[in-house]
């Protein structure tokens, strides 16, 4: 599904990404760990094109992303982010819609596929659809960004650390809601977090980053297992908060 070959990309003397080698498989949950300045958002912006490398190829269905109508790219890649970046003045339901309708779907498509999404991630649409995001919680509005990304049945989903805003009690039950939904989704998502707990909770595989380069690729369970000095750090955290 997505490839990067000999990938490196500098922003003048500062290599983010550093000749990094990678395949993410289709329908697999990957998760893109690593501490803050690794190159994990860097790396979601060269798949959907947004970022090109200095040198080396990225490939999404085996297409180099140079090769890609960047506008067909980007709307076969859903991408959810921090505070859902939801259009303030458009409704709930206007938000949702809002690609299928770029995409030039029927009127009633759009409507039945956004009374879809919003009943696939708990807002009911006779509540919610007519709603705008000011009048939502941080859970809540995080849920439309889901449903939104998902509204055009993309067959690649993009998460930037997107529930890193919200308090521990709502991150906990969209963490645990999410990971229900990527198990009845057939989607290759690839997710960005810093926290390790996240990442054992969602992935299929942890993906764990450092300068740029990947210094783990694991299974969750594996990843427990890990010697590597960087997976330790990370994963004495949770036995630090543990022991207090």
């Amino acid at each position: 599904m997505i490839e990067l070959r000999d990938t490196t990309v500098a922003f003048g003397d500062h290599r983010v990404i550093e000749s990094m080698s990678l395949r993410i498989a289709a329908a697999e949950t990957t998760v893109l760990l690593g501490r803050s300045g690794c190159g994990k958002t860097t790396l979601l912006r060269l798949i959907n094109g947004m970022l090109m490398p200095a040198s080396g190829t990225v490939l999404v269905d085996g297409i180099p992303t140079r090769e890609w109508d960047l506008i067909r790219l980007r709307r076969r890649c859903g991408y959810v982010i921090q505070e859902a970046g939801l259009l303030p003045h458009y409704t709930v339901g206007r938000n949702v819609g809002l690609v299928p309708e770029l995409e030039g779907e029927p009127p009633a498509r759009v409507a039945e596929r956004v009374l879809e999404m919003l009943e696939f991630v708990g807002l009911a649409p006779a509540d919610y659809a007519d709603r705008l995001p000011s009048q939502l919680s941080g859970g809540q509005r995080q849920r439309v960004g889901v449903a939104r990304a998902l509204a055009a049945d993309p067959p690649l989903l993009l998460c930037d650390e997107p529930f890193g805003a919200l308090d521990p009690i709502t991150r906990a039950e969209l963490q645990r809601e999410f990971r229900r939904l990527s198990d009845n989704l057939d989607k290759t998502i690839v997710f960005v977090t810093h926290d390790v707990r996240e990442a054992l909770l969602l992935a299929d595989r942890i993906v764990l980053l450092a300068a740029g380069r990947v210094v783990v690729d694991a299974t969750a369970a594996d990843f427990r297992a890990s010697d590597h000095c960087e997976a330790r750090a990370f994963l004495s955290s949770i036995e630090l908060e543990s022991a207090t």
